[in-house]
């Protein structure tokens, strides 16, 4: 089990869920927290993101009603103001003499889901069921923030000879936060990199030692521009916006598979229109595409955009189409896996192991993983498993406490362990 401490932090986060750059109120949370620890450095909003690289991020109106939520919820003003404009998260850096650099990535975001309000969910119970109606932690990120400050202490506490740079990162549910972190130079020097994640339909006791099959992902929104006319007066004046629409969707769907592995496509968002008897305008399709690999992510990317043009030419349109969050797909390396499968099958808590596991999903960690590898370092995402009421994304969705306890000794251990071992 956990301290206290950490307990009522994932529980004060757990209150205050925030979606991708909106992340005020947590980021000084964790602040707070941070420099109550004896660091050797701490960096913060525009420290640890590069600018060019941030995707899905939210107009001014928006970001400034969540900044001020933050500073209602009592954030820190001095903190507010290093995050505002939405540069969110932080990165946590102890020294401690010669060796390695390891880090560990977090996640800190929230959903847009209402949570449950049913007397038997247990935040409603504990008193500590989300402040922010319509918004909730439904995928165990709170439980991650913790889980890195809990391994924060853990290191701080032990023999632990190198650098451990802890990132709690934003904007990972709109896969817009890897990618700007990863490129921040903060993983230049990192030599090993471990990822987690809670749950993934792992029951508590069970530990994943490497997850693989991250589906890369890129997010995609068309506006589509037309011009109106009266339907019935006169139809042959307009260039039909959701027309164009309608057919960049049923075309969408008829892009072949790839022979050299799984594809996906969705379009999930369409908006249009004003009025029954109005030839629409303007049109919305927010989207994505998935693959296996990086490359057929890509292969469907360009297959994707090539049909919304082209539908859009079709009916007199225009279309301006953006990437609102991409990652790429991963693969953890076999040395760390072994490393983390050993410390696992020590722990007394560790009541099932499993080597290795494919996600099936996408996760902008792999955006860190990549940056790692791509320097000469190993990387692994490991998983913790968590009995949760509901699925993840869910609006009855949490955590078993006790289990957040058990993720921050595995992953403790096997920080000490790959500093010592250098695998």
């Amino acid at each position: 089990m956990t301290s206290s401490d950490l307990l009522e932090l994932r529980r004060d986060l757990h209150r205050h869920p925030e979606p991708a750059w909106r992340e005020f109120y947590t980021t000084a949370r964790l602040v707070d927290e941070l420099e109550s620890r004896d660091l050797d450095a701490l960096y913060v909003g525009r420290e640890v993101l590069s600018e060019e690289d941030r995707m899905a991020v939210p107009d001014d109106d928006e970001l400034d009603a969540w900044f001020e939520r933050a500073r209602e919820a009592g954030a820190r003003e001095d903190v507010l103001e290093r995050l505002e404009g939405g540069y969110t998260g932080a990165v946590a850096v102890l020294e401690r003499g010669e060796g390695p650099t390891v880090a560990l990535r977090v996640d800190i975001d929230g959903l847009p889901i209402t949570e449950s309000d049913e007397a038997d969910h247990a935040p409603v119970a504990g008193e500590f069921r989300s402040q922010n109606e319509g918004y909730m932690h439904a995928c165990g990120h709170d439980a991650h923030a913790t889980i890195g400050m809990g391994v924060l202490d853990a290191i701080a506490e032990s023999d632990f000879q190198g650098t451990l740079k802890v990132f709690f990162q934003p904007g990972e549910e709109q896969i817009a936060g890897g990618k700007p972190m990863a490129k921040s130079g903060h993983l230049d020097d990192v030599d090993y990199l471990l990822a987690v994640h809670i749950g993934l339909d792992h029951p508590s006791g069970e530990i994943v030692a490497g997850i693989d099959g991250f589906l890369a992902v890129s997010h995609f929104e068309a506006e589509f521009t037309g011009t109106p006319a009266h339907a019935g007066a006169r139809p042959e004046q307009g260039d039909n916006a959701i027309q164009a629409m309608a057919a960049a969707i049923e075309n969408l769907y008829g892009i072949p598979r790839h022979a050299d592995g799984a594809t996906r496509v969705n379009a999930g968002i369409v908006e249009g229109g004003t009025a029954t008897n109005i030839i629409a305008e303007e049109a919305f399709l927010g989207g994505e595409v998935r693959g296996e690999t990086t490359e057929l992510m890509e292969y469907m990317q360009e297959k994707a955009r090539r049909v919304v043009r082209s539908a859009a030419e079709m009916h007199g349109c225009e279309v301006d189409i953006s990437t609102e969050g991409e990652a790429p797909s991963a693969r953890s390396d076999d040395a760390l896996v072994d490393v983390v499968s050993a410390v696992a099958g020590a722990n007394d808590g560790v009541t099932s192991l499993v080597e290795r596991d494919s996600l099936g999903g996408s996760e902008d960690a792999t955006y860190l993983m990549q940056e790692v590898q791509a320097n000469g370092g190993l990387a692994a995402y490991v998983g913790v498993g968590t009995d949760h009421p509901g699925g993840h994304h869910t609006r009855t969705f949490d955590v078993d406490e006790d289990t957040i306890g058990l993720g921050i000794e595995v992953l403790s251990q096997s920080i000490l362990d790959v500093a010592s071992s250098r695998p």
